[in-house]
């Protein structure tokens, strides 16, 4: 006799049982696997959350060149909005981060939320989401398990047991087993992640020493051990701390709720409208199941025991083994069935009947060249299909930078396409034009990221300034970048001569020499700068407290012209703000997502920084946000 999912219908804390897989019990319980080490969870417990300093009057100092700037904003929400990039150590963001909660509670919550955010303006920093989540749990546990829901919504909802997972392994586990892991090859052919050779040796001398049949019983051993020991860490957590249980069950409640409300859509024969939910669940005995029982705590819900009268009188480990094997069979099988993601066809070798209209912009990025090697046909008449504009590629999810690191590539090509269609559709940028600094301090990804935010903001803009881009160099020109295809783009700026130094005030004489020269109309002069930089500017005034920017305002008013709005765009990590946060004309923003360009898309306004930062944390999914402690 099978019953039906009814969904979750007893409150969560009647559901505060865990029970853990076979081996727990097997072995003995075993022992808990140490506490998880992670520097950062040592030092938010050692005392991050001090009292705040002092905001008073913007704090200023010297870029590393030299070069006279702020270290504040003057307000701690907008710091953390402009300092907070992709590179920034956990441990920094933290201390922006408690100043900024102690400063604007709602505000910062905001912005944690829009660190994550990829749709919308979000910046789509998950690592930095992360490591302001676990900071939240620390300090302000009820805000982060009350909001999951709504959290989730800016991201993805693989973010809860993601947080959950890294609450007890520590923050750097899973990337430890990505380097680790061996599926997949490289584009030379080689596996990843193949373990170093005197390894296999000491291996192999271990084997020699074990009868046939040994070596795969010890690994089984050592597998169901460490089973056991992540078991009992999450039961052992589960019980004794009320903050993670509390926080433990809203995740099991959301992810029960929507795979339930999934499943009678899909009853209803419309999949179009299932959700995520069964593709971020995560699967049966996977690294996020074994260490933190979620499968369990969700099977529980979904199939309580008096949905069934066969569970009244089950043994507890028969009960739990059941409805897992359940949720498995009549959950995730299904809904993900339902959902047609690639993985599913790809495990079967359905390649034949991969729809790839309704691959993500991801998996098209990292499965692309397995769609080649199984279905090259298939494949490249849907490519065409996209060239030819009757069929479309998925592209939001990506940075630009992601994309370009693949610019000899013909999806690289077609998702960078799509992802100016997008854009262009919020509105074009007139009179606009990108000062891309690849100086020495702005090597790897930073350049990277300037390059790619450079061409995507020439495509974006409009004559006279579409397709142009002025360098930082000893001698800046402005370029107009040739290629019709990305890869072609992208090797006209990488060969441009940039130079290696920061001198921001030659950038803007020679915006001004050019004008002044042609005797170009005020109308016709740029209206908007955007600065990619990481803002350790050059020495220019010879005023030790004062900013390139009030030089350039200087010079723009003495020639005749306003100044240009500007946008400073920082990439790096680093404490070197131009401006103070009440600067009119001026925008500070950060970080390697082409979203916040959509505030710039979408209309003008008030442009001052304050102003651009509450802009982007505007939509229902902000105010829907709530702070408890």
């Amino acid at each position: 006799m099978t019953s039906t999912v009814t969904g979750p219908s007893i409150p969560s804390t009647a559901m505060g049982t865990l029970l853990g897989p076979p081996e727990i019990r097997s072995s003995g319980g075993g022992k808990p696997a140490a506490e998880s080490g992670d520097p950062f969870l040592d030092a938010m417990a050692a005392g991050f959350n001090t009292a705040a300093s002092s905001t008073g009057s913007p704090q200023m100092g010297f870029t590393e060149n030299c070069s006279p700037t702020f270290f504040t904003s003057g307000n701690p929400c907008l710091d953390f909005f402009y300092h907070i990039v992709p590179s920034t150590p956990p441990e920094t963001l933290v201390n922006w981060l408690r100043d900024a909660w102690d400063y604007d509670a709602l505000t910062t919550l905001k912005l944690v939320c829009h660190l994550r955010g990829v749709r919308g303006t979000g910046k789509s920093d998950k690592n930095g989401f992360y490591a302001a989540a676990l900071w939240l749990h620390q300090f302000h546990p009820k805000t982060l398990s009350i909001n999951l829901k709504h959290i989730s919504r800016f991201g993805y909802l693989k973010d809860l047991p993601v947080i959950l997972f890294q609450l007890l392994e520590g923050r750097h586990v899973r990337r430890s087993h990505r380097r680790e892991g061996t599926w997949g090859r490289s584009k030379r052919g080689r596996r990843r992640g193949v373990p170093d050779r005197r390894v296999k040796q000491r291996g192999s001398k271990l084997d020699a020493m074990l009868k046939p049949g040994d070596s795969a019983l010890v690994a089984r051993d050592l597998r169901h051990k460490k089973t056991a020991e992540l078991a009992t860490r999450a039961i052992e957590r589960y019980n004794r701390d009320p903050d993670y249980k509390f926080l433990h069950d809203q995740v099991s409640d959301c992810f029960a709720e929507l795979l339930a409300a999934d499943l009678q859509t899909l009853k209803t024969g419309e999949p179009c409208g299932i959700g995520l939910a069964a593709k971020w669940c995560p699967s049966l005995d996977s690294s996020f199941d074994r260490s933190t029982l979620l499968c369990e705590s969700i099977a529980r819900r979904m199939f309580p025991r008096d949905s069934n009268p066969e569970y009244t009188d089950l043994e507890e480990r028969y009960y739990a083994y059941r409805v897992r094997d359940r949720l498995r069979k009549e959950v995730l099988v299904p809904l993900r069935k339902a959902l047609e993601l690639p993985e599913v066809y790809m495990s079967a070798r359905l390649w034949a009947a991969l729809p790839y209209e309704r691959v993500a912009s991801v998996a098209m990025k990292n499965y692309k060249e397995h769609f080649e090697k199984h279905d090259s046909n298939r494949f490249k008449e849907f490519l065409n299909r996209v060239k030819e504009g009757t069929a479309k590629i998925a592209a939001g999810a990506l940075l630009p930078h992601e994309i370009l690191a693949d610019a000899d590539d013909t999806v690289a090509d077609l998702q960078w396409k799509r992802m100016i269609s997008d854009l262009s559709e919020k509105g074009k940028l007139t009179n606009c034009l990108a000062v891309c600094d690849v100086s020495g301090s702005m090597n790897g990804i930073p350049m990277e990221v300037c390059i790619g935010m450079g061409i995507l903001v020439s495509d974006l803009s409009e004559e006279p300034w579409k397709g142009k881009v002025i360098t930082f160099s000893r001698d800046p020109q402005i370029h107009s970048i040739e290629g019709d295809t990305l890869k072609e783009k992208v090797q006209f700026v990488r060969e441009m001569d940039w130079g290696q130094n920061t001198d921001f005030q030659k950038v803007f004489d020679r915006i001004l020499d050019v004008a002044v020269t042609a005797k170009l109309d005020e109308q016709k002069m740029i209206k908007r700068l955007f600065v990619f930089s990481d803002m350790e500017f050059d020495a220019a005034s010879s005023n030790p407290w004062e900013t390139d920017y009030q030089v350039i305002k200087k010079k723009f008013t003495k020639r005749g012209y306003s100044v240009p709005e500007m946008v400073f765009w920082n990439l790096r990590d680093s404490r070197a703000m131009p401006v103070p946060g009440d600067a009119k004309g001026v925008a500070l923003v950060s970080g390697f997502s082409k979203n916040l360009l959509k505030i710039f898309l979408e209309g003008d306004g008030v442009m001052n920084p304050v102003a651009v930062m509450e802009a982007a944390l505007k939509g229902k999914e902000y105010d829907d946000l709530v702070v408890l402690d």
